[in-house]
């Protein structure tokens, strides 16, 4: 029985120019690890697009690296050793052995990946003929356990069609990997893996054990490799092959036509943070020896992914189909659908409760943004609020752990209150690389994106989102009050009041957008009243006075004690949400103070030169030149506040700040920015199908469409993992926009 092409995502021919998007889009991930579709015989190479890695949610390493000449601390996601190693070639009698049997070492006859969504399984065939002629039939299936989440299981099939002699199977546990993935980090080292040690125990499972350069995160991986055979095919000699970092065993079989030699490699992961490397390698040994059988695995693996969809909404309309990377037939828009909810449940799943980490912006599936955790969240928890509440409520932890952290921030800044990160890894500072490869042709370059202190503004937004679709006012008044009042009183601290026009003003920081940064010609970064961000303050401060007054009595007491809050406090903070400054121009609202004084691009004629400009930063880098200069935008920013809010609420909310808000004036202000937005990131499609789609503009269905193909359309690139937030966004994208959103 075949399985439904609106649960499958298929590739039917191999390209080794598309496979880094490919092994992105066929990672297999339980919550606690994840691994890229690789094949198990893929080695990374500048032409070959392989790139095998293997994440553990929240397994950071920081190490000192230097850049343009300055020493800065690197905090990035380790890339884990590679367990997928699971390789063959055919051994001619007295002649050295062949490269070893590949896609990009072999004429490919046949080549076929599939996803199979509904059961959590990826497999692969293969058809190759060696330069001999011997044609060899692999097929490949595996997965990464979603009951079991330490465990994972690769099988391999391989098949003689028209030769007799004896093949070579090596498996192995390889950890000379490095995080090498971003070719713009390549001035960075990546090696984060140290003290490796690899064993076998008797006759049985190899192991291997490595740890983190400085966070000393231990690290341990056992393998077993069991083998089996139909017709005459039976294992010959066995040998193990240590190198540095590597240990392997390779199994001679003999084989002919009408064979068939099936091995089944599980695999165990630990990692911790309170056992000594030497107890963590039992750990690992004792989960993988008592780990059921391959057949037993796979049925309990297949039954859990039934529930996990049992739990999921499939009953939302789906957006019309949309054109994709992948070759005909066109994949439905359902199967478009169940693939980001697919990526979703496995970055997000259940086993993510137990952990402490966030919810990383490339999923547990590349290296971009060295996995770490932006505002992402706040995309994804409505639809997780809504049906894992245990795992949002835990992805809030991530950040209520992190409070002192975001205090002592925002302390060094001579301010009250929490100073949340932009980019957040594993203690809560601030982990934004000081410098960025934008361009190859300009250097290394200042990156100031940790000015983007809206950040503070999604915590409160996620924790309000939860709250709403969860019900648990409990959290609202516990840990999200503590996160809300630090972050209302930050804002509070962060606005100065000018008595020339008797309004409170934030300078100093960045938008959404993140194609401006600066004044033109300005000698420091920052711009004075980002109007995104000053709204969003103006709610955060709201919220805080209202959550205030209907706190229990005992708690606002036991809250002013632990705060340390004045009387006072609440009375100013709510004097400040009404009288921050948001800059109009000729009734639109401006993205900051000065933008109508930018130039306006000439857009017809870059579009002439260069077509696509989604990344226009770096197009004008190369000219030496800079969007600070333009009217021009990334993605959504003063639309922003429509996706968080509906027309209705935008209006009521600039009426508390005592402007008027008009339908017109929003939609002029829609008007006046989608016509200079590039759309360079995957979340502008899904916001602007949501923004537009509440007022009824004609170009939403255009923008809906885009958001049903996000990370699957040819003009994004998912090569170093999926964009998490984004895939959320699209889901909300498809659906009929709601009321309500967030009001305070």
């Amino acid at each position: 029985m075949h399985p439904s092409p609106d649960w499958t995502w298929n590739y039917t021919d191999y390209d080794p120019a598309d496979e880094g998007r490919r092994e992105t889009l066929l990672t297999l991930g339980n919550g606690v690890f994840g691994t890229r579709g690789a094949c198990s015989a893929a080695v990374p190479t500048a032409t070959s697009g392989h790139y095998p890695g293997t994440y553990l949610a929240g397994c950071f390493d920081h190490i000192e690296e230097t850049v343009d000449g300055h020493r800065v601390r690197v905090e990035e996601r380790v890339n884990l050793p590679n367990w997928l190693p699971l390789r063959l070639r055919i051994l001619p009698p007295d002649t050295p052995p062949g490269p070893w049997l590949s896609p990009d070492t072999a004429i490919v006859d046949n080549y076929h990946q599939t996803l199979l969504m509904r059961s959590g399984f990826l497999r692969r065939t293969m058809r190759l003929t060696d330069a001999e002629g011997r044609r060899t039939l692999v097929q490949e299936i595996r997965l990464v356990h979603m009951t079991r989440p330490h465990l994972a299981l690769l099988r391999l099939r391989v098949s003689s069609e028209n030769w007799h002699g004896t093949l070579q199977i090596e498996t192995a546990l390889d950890a000379t990997v490095a995080n090498r993935q971003v070719e713009r980090y390549g001035h960075l080292s990546g090696r984060h893996l140290t003290a490796t040690e690899t064993g076998r125990t008797g006759s049985g499972p190899l192991w291997l054990t490595t740890q983190t350069t400085g966070s000393n995160i231990a690290i341990a991986l056992a393998a077993g490799t069991r083998l089996r055979a139909t017709g005459h095919g039976h294992p010959v000699t066995r040998r193990l092959v240590r190198t540095p970092g590597r240990i392997a065993m390779r199994h001679d079989v003999d084989l002919k036509p009408g064979t068939t030699l099936t091995a089944d490699k599980t695999i165990s992961l630990h990692t911790s943070s309170h056992l000594t490397q030497d107890g963590l390698r039992h750990v690992a040994l004792r989960s993988l020896r008592d780990a059921p059988p391959p057949a037993r695995l796979v049925a309990e693996h297949r039954r859990a992914w039934h529930l996990l969809w049992k739990q999921t909404d499939e009953s939302a309309p789906s957006a019309p189909s949309a054109r994709t990377a992948g070759p005909p037939p066109q994949p439905s828009s359902c199967a478009l659908r169940r693939l980001h909810l697919f990526h979703l449940l496995q970055s997000c799943s259940p086993h993510t409760r137990h952990l402490d980490t966030g919810i990383a912006s490339r999923g547990l599936h590349g290296e971009e943004y060295r996995g770490r955790t932006f505002w992402d969240e706040v995309f994804v928890m409505p639809w997780l609020a809504r049906h894992f509440p245990h795992t949002a409520r835990a992805a809030l932890d991530y950040r209520h752990r992190r409070l002192p952290a975001a205090c002592r921030a925002a302390a060094a800044h001579g301010l009250r209150g929490a100073l949340y990160p932009w980019q957040s890894g594993q203690d809560g500072t601030e982990t934004t690389v000081p410098f960025v490869m934008n361009s190859p042709n300009r250097g290394w370059e200042p990156d100031n994106s940790a000015l983007q202190r809206h950040i503070g503004s999604a915590v409160v937004l996620s924790v309000h989102l939860y709250v709403r679709a969860s019900g648990d006012t409990a959290y609202a008044h516990g840990r999200g009050a503590e996160m809300n009042l630090q972050i209302a009183r930050f804002w509070a601290d962060s606005a100065r009041h000018d008595p020339t026009d008797h309004r409170y003003h934030i300078d100093g920081v960045m938008g959404p957008d993140e194609f401006h940064d600066a004044y033109p010609g300005a000698g420091r970064p920052g711009l004075r009243d980002n109007a995104y961000t000053n709204v969003t303050a103006s709610w955060v401060l709201s919220r805080a006075c209202t959550l205030w007054r209907h706190l229990p009595g005992a708690r606002r007491e036991e809250l002013a004690e632990l705060l340390k809050l004045s009387p006072d406090e609440p009375a100013h903070w709510d004097e400040i949400s009404r009288r921050l400054h948001v800059p109009f121009h000729r009734g639109v609202i401006s993205q900051f103070s000065g933008w109508e004084d930018l130039a306006p691009l000439d857009w017809s004629a870059y579009r002439h030169r260069y077509g696509n400009l989604q990344r226009l930063d770096r197009i004008l880098a190369d000219e030496h030149d800079h969007p600070n200069n333009y009217q021009v935008a990334k993605q959504a920013d003063v639309l922003m506040l429509g996706y968080f809010f509906d027309t209705a609420e935008l209006s009521a909310r600039f009426a508390h700040l005592g402007y008027r808000l008009t339908a017109d004036n929003w939609r002029d202000t829609v008007d006046h920015y989608l016509p200079r937005t590039v759309h360079g990131s995957t979340l502008s499609p899904p916001v602007h199908a949501r923004v537009l789609g509440r007022i009824d503009h004609p170009e939403a269905q255009r923008f809906r469409t885009l958001a049903s193909a996000v990370d699957v359309h040819p003009d994004q690139d998912p090569r170093y993992g999926i964009h998490l937030g984004a895939v959320a966004a699209a889901l909300d994208a498809r659906t009929a926009p709601t009321k309500g959103a967030t009001t305070a």
